[in-house]
């Protein structure tokens, strides 16, 4: 590794540190370490939504994923940026309006009970380590061929730094952190898509021409189904970018950190602008790969993929590029799992342990204590759960989140805002239905299970034939939730209070102002 390669990797920890410590001076309170006061503008909070959705996944799992499977990679960068519509018209408002720090908050603003409030943290839990996993394997695999050292080592390192951030900096640090490295990504990224089209002479369809000659799929690279040549599980595969994107905690506190409704909704505007030009730069990045690194060299580095962005900007700049861009991949990494670990330990500490064990009697500084303990903890299991997926494509597992979001969060926030019958135990056993079903069919899946050893997790045939269980399990979760309300409506389940929740979402009454910063 070049001495330039180091200055700059140690040139982003020390900012995102230096970050990290000016912003906990302004880590008071619980608002503080939670929403950062609620004070982020729109342009701001746009940025860290970005910040949030441009992450390892994106950045090297895509590029990947389109360099060695095509189009169907291409898949995975549309649906994201569709399902900012579902955010958009569906979710941004209502969450802001009646949430206060987690889901659970937004959920629990109808159903006054410990019950919804435990589950929704649970799903919030699974969903977050889950994407984790995607962020961890994505970093260890980075640091790995940079440094030099052991998979597992550069795991721990990505793990330590991104509990820092959180434990001492809280959402304040976590979000400037995400503006920083999203404004970085978006500018390395650019001058990287214009390296690459410059070398196709600026013609869409020279690209097109060179790309069919350097994959061995050939004239199929730019057409579907290299890798889901089953109709249903691209359907499926679909269904989670779109409908996950609503659901996954981490995106939705997002809008408890700015002061109104009319703010959240323009934080997703300005974030769908900035991915949107993102992942359009992903294409010609994946397909540069392709061309001028080589599928093969992309297989030999890493056989997900997820090292084709770095290997492009050494071929497209040499070192001083692939410096650059690595550094900025690792402060993606970073920021995205500091906030993952924040959502995490916000569900545990204010959720499960402040709402529910101590029935919300619990002071600001006992919170704030077993926070940053729950964030330690989180960490852990994470980074143990990302040495067992180190040979999996980042994208795809990010996309395994996003199925679980949208089959156990996505049925019953709607169902909370939008149906007046709806009661406790739907919304209870919605969320189990939608979670449990997604998570058995994954560890069922090919994903887990293959006939020959070292192809996954396990080695075997998979009981469930799909890669991905969006088509079945959000459905599930719909049912869940209707036949726990219809089936308690006799016993006089609580149903709420609809009309407040309905008041509120409209019209933002009563909800907190921010604090000044």
């Amino acid at each position: 590794m070049s001495i330039l390669s180091i200055l700059l990797f140690v040139g982003i920890i020390t900012l995102t540190l230096a970050i990290t410590y000016f912003s906990s001076k302004k880590t008071k309170s619980t608002s503080d370490f939670y929403t950062a006061g609620g004070g982020l503008t729109a342009t701001q909070n746009g940025l860290a939504i970005a910040g949030d959705f441009m992450s390892a996944a994106s950045f090297l799992g895509i590029t990947g994923a389109i360099s060695l499977i095509g189009f169907d990679g291409f898949y995975m960068s549309i649906g994201n940026l569709l399902g900012f519509l579902f955010l958009l018209y569906l979710v941004a408002e209502p969450m802001r309006n009646l949430g206060k720090y987690t889901l659970a908050d937004m959920i629990t603003a109808r159903f006054k009970s410990n019950k919804v409030r435990g589950t929704a943290a649970a799903s919030t839990l699974v969903i977050s380590i889950f994407y984790m996993i995607a962020q961890l394997v994505g970093g260890g695999a980075l640091i790995s061929l940079m440094l030099g050292i052991d998979y597992w080592l550069a795991v721990v390192i990505v793990g330590i730094l991104m509990t820092v951030y959180v434990i001492f900096g809280g959402m304040t640090a976590t979000s400037w952190v995400q503006i920083t490295k999203a404004v970085l990504l978006l500018g390395g990224s650019l001058v990287l898509t214009f390296l690459v089209f410059a070398k196709f002479d600026f013609s869409i369809i020279k690209m097109f021409q060179q790309i069919k000659s350097a994959s061995p799929f050939g004239d199929g690279l730019a057409n579907p189904g290299n890798k889901y040549s089953n109709g249903l599980d691209m359907i499926s595969l679909n269904m989670a970018l779109v409908l996950g994107v609503a659901g996954l905690p981490h995106l939705l506190i997002r809008f408890f950190t700015v002061k109104d409704a009319a703010t959240a909704r323009k934080s997703v505007y300005y974030s769908t602008w900035f991915i949107g030009a993102f992942f359009l730069m992903v294409v010609f990045l994946g397909f540069g790969a392709t061309v001028f690194v080589g599928w093969d060299n992309i297989m030999a580095a890493n056989p997900a993929g997820n090292m084709a962005a770095p290997m492009l900007a050494l071929s497209m700049g040499g070192d001083f590029l692939f410096a650059f861009i690595s550094a900025v991949a690792f402060a993606t990494i970073l920021a995205v799992v500091s906030a993952l670990v924040l959502t995490s330990a916000s569900a545990f500490a204010h959720d499960i342990y402040g709402q529910i064990i101590k029935k919300g009697k619990i002071t600001e500084k006992q919170q704030m204590k077993v926070a940053r303990i729950s964030s330690i903890v989180v960490a852990i299991a994470s980074i143990l759960l990302a040495l067992v997926a180190k040979n999996l494509n980042v994208a795809f597992l990010s996309v395994l989140a996003l199925g679980i979001a949208a089959s156990a969060n996505l049925p019953v926030m709607l169902c909370t805002i939008y149906w007046k019958r709806f009661n406790s135990t739907g919304a209870v056993t919605g969320m189990l239905v939608g979670l449990i079903s997604s998570v058995v069919l994954v560890l069922l899946s090919p994903n887990v299970w293959n006939p020959e050893a070292g192809k996954a997790i396990l080695t075997g045939d998979p009981l469930f034939p799909l890669t991905n269980p969006t088509i079945i399990t959000v459905p599930l979760g719909f049912i869940g939730a209707y036949l726990g309300t219809v089936l308690s409506a006799r016993k006089k389940a609580n149903t709420g209070y609809f009309e407040e929740v309905l008041f509120k979402t409209n019209t933002g009454f009563g909800i907190s102002a921010p604090e000044k910063h």
